[in-house]
């Protein structure tokens, strides 16, 4: 795996110690090599920091376990994920689960990563659906190439969404970027 292979959620080690990628910028400057500018965490001890690579560099990919798991509740910081095979419960903390928990609905199914028994992350499907829980009502006239308004989702999440959709839709949404992408 080279540096060009970083996207936000990739796992690699650096320096034998496991991270995981939070954002990646490739840049490519009109005089210089090019060079991908990121953000990662160190999925051992949680600390985040900013780190440049040269591109095309060499960096060693991080084989962990990825089991296929349901989501099942989360109860006092800690969400209850279901082998689907084995049907044996995994209590995951907040740390690990992270931005994911503005996604999950109660029987989702994602992938969990383990590395030496220990849980490393969540990785969600690209897209998924969830119920507007509030928003303020759409008003006759509103287009699609209207403004957008904020709207609070089933979850808890709140983001942007176009000025027609209404309390109780459903909406497609991408994990990857928590954006707004259209009616379910």
């Amino acid at each position: 795996m080279t540096t060009n292979d970083l996207r936000k959620g990739s796992r690699f080690n650096l320096d034998g110690v496991p991270h995981m990628v939070i954002e990646a910028q490739h840049v490519k400057p009109g005089k210089g090599p090019a060079f991908v500018r990121s953000k990662v965490k160190n999925l051992t001890n949680g600390s985040i920091y900013d780190k440049t690579f040269r591109a095309g560099e060499k960096v060693q990919s991080l084989f962990s376990e990825s089991i296929e798991m349901e989501y099942l509740y989360e109860s006092d910081g800690l969400f209850y994920f279901m082998d689907v095979s084995t049907y044996e419960q995994l209590p995951l903390s907040s740390e690990v689960v992270e931005d994911s928990s503005d996604f999950l609905t109660p029987n989702m199914r994602v992938k969990v990563h383990i590395l030496e028994g220990s849980p490393l992350g969540v990785d969600l499907p690209n897209f998924v659906e969830l119920q507007v829980a509030e928003t303020e009502p759409g008003v006759k006239g509103d287009t699609v190439t209207g403004g957008t308004k904020p709207a609070t989702l089933e979850t808890g999440l709140v983001l942007q969404v176009p000025l027609f959709i209404n309390q109780g839709e459903k909406i497609r949404v991408d994990t990857r970027e928590g954006k707004y992408v259209e009616r379910a």
